[in-house]
């Protein structure tokens, strides 16, 4: 995992190209990390009334997530106990689970109530051994996410996630839904796809476009045990105004920079920040005037923000601070397979699962949260696309896709033995390879574990 360097640097963390190519390395994670780790299966609002179901599909497992007569949410392995086969596929509604081969049925708790021609058995079906229910997976709730472990004897997801909730829970993610829904099938590992979304370091160079508003884009990344966050702490110059590293001459009238930020994240993304905060952020022309300082510009487009949610009757967060989020950071790294990057009124969420057999492909999902009135959040429509040649999703989601298959095909390369993560900017990337080496392997390569 990481090498020493001369003289008195720090270790130089470096990342062994196999844990992006190696079919060994993927199927010691399908060994040994998924079935032993808590993951996100989907969230509560996609399951609102009994009977509603989500399959989660994760390497050779599938998993039924269902709302149950009860108003429980409970998770069962997706196969039927007869001869194997998958009950479910995607999600939908059912009064109970029928398997379609030969006609086992099993009630939404999972119970067996019907074995076709049971009499055929003898009786031998009623032994004490003989466990005709479909097998439970542990789950759990957080933020209105979903989470399941497919490990019987796994440690409560509480501690699992433990600090995340300390520093995410004033953004109230349970009080958000859907906006877009988006799944894709990737050409490239899971861990190239997560890794885009999990340092800003990318931003400069990737997306240039951003910078003439971005304020200050040099980050710093910190681990939290498995999990990790990066933000702008030591930012220099605030959203609205260029970034430092462009060494242009300050506006005079910061105004038109900050709408022009929530305008490019608005027309070029459509998450984290709300067209709600895009619109509301217009007022400053007639509210502040031209020589207004860009914090305080930025600071009031916010507050108009805040006014239109709860004038919608979307609500706030209560006890979300501007302490409160400059100590979130930007960007949390959940560890495994998950990043988000909340805000006030709306969140972006990262999904990403291999493909199968393939160490080049994976499933990624991107999802757009935002607080909306009760009863007025938009239907639900899932854009799921197995071929994204020709396809647009956004400037900044099409350039982040740019740099995914270009990774995933230039590590392949003879000159290429590892990636180097940045120390100060990429410690997400670092410590992602590390717990997943733990898990995966044993202990980190090199470690001395």
């Amino acid at each position: 995992m990481t090498t020493t360097t001369p003289g008195n640097a720090a270790p130089l963390p470096r990342i062994a190209k196999e844990n992006y190519l190696s079919r060994e390395f993927l199927e010691a994670e399908k060994a040994n990390l998924w079935p032993k780790v808590w993951q996100v299966a989907c969230r509560t609002e996609e399951i609102p009334k009994a009977g509603d179901y989500v399959t989660y599909d994760i390497a050779d497992d599938s998993i039924i997530v269902v709302r149950t007569t009860d108003g429980s949410i409970q998770a069962f392995h997706n196969v039927c106990p007869h001869r194997g086969r998958a009950l479910t596929e995607g999600c939908g509604h059912a009064a109970n689970f029928r398997c379609p081969y030969h006609g086992w049925t099993f009630r939404l708790d999972g119970q067996n109530v019907a074995v076709q021609d049971r009499h055929d058995w003898n009786g031998a079906l009623d032994a004490a051994c003989v466990n005709l229910n479909l097998k439970p997976v542990a789950v759990g709730q957080w933020g209105g996410f979903v989470f399941v472990n497919l490990d019987p004897d796994c440690e409560p997801l509480a501690d699992y996630l433990a600090p995340i909730p300390e520093y995410l829970d004033p953004f109230e993610y349970e009080n958000m839904r859907y906006r877009w829904y988006l799944r894709l099938t990737l050409p490239a590992n899971w861990k190239v796809a997560l890794e885009a979304f999990m340092e800003g370091y990318h931003v400069a160079a990737t997306h240039p476009q951003l910078l003439p508003n971005q304020g200050d884009d040099y980050t710093q990344s910190y681990a939290h045990g498995k999990h990790a966050h990066f933000g702008y702490w030591k930012s220099q110059q605030p959203l609205g105004l260029p970034s430092p590293r462009l060494k242009q001459e300050l506006p005079r009238d910061p105004r038109p920079g900050v709408i022009r930020f929530f305008e490019m994240m608005e027309e070029q993304f459509g998450a984290i920040f709300t067209d709600r905060d895009y619109e509301a952020a217009k007022g400053i022309l007639q509210a502040l005037p031209a020589d207004v300082d860009a914090a305080t510009a930025f600071g009031v487009a916010v507050e108009f923000g805040r006014k239109a949610a709860e004038a919608e009757g979307c609500g706030y967060p209560a006890n979300l601070s501007w302490e409160a989020l400059a100590k979130a950071g930007t960007d949390w790294s959940i560890f495994p397979n998950c990043v988000t990057l909340p805000w006030f009124d709306g969140a972006v969420w990262y999904r990403a699962r291999p493909n199968g057999e393939d160490p080049d492909s994976c499933i990624f999902d991107i999802w757009s949260l935002k607080r909306y009135a009760p009863g007025k959040e938009p239907p639900l429509e899932r854009r799921i696309l197995t071929d994204i040649e020709g396809q647009s999703f956004g400037l900044i989601v099409d350039q982040d896709l740019a740099n995914m298959k270009r990774v995933q095909r230039g590590m392949k390369s003879r000159a290429f033995s590892h990636a180097l993560a940045n120390p100060v900017q990429e410690v997400a990337i670092s410590n992602l390879h590390r717990e997943l080496e733990r898990y995966v392997l044993g202990a980190p390569r090199d470690s001395g574990d």
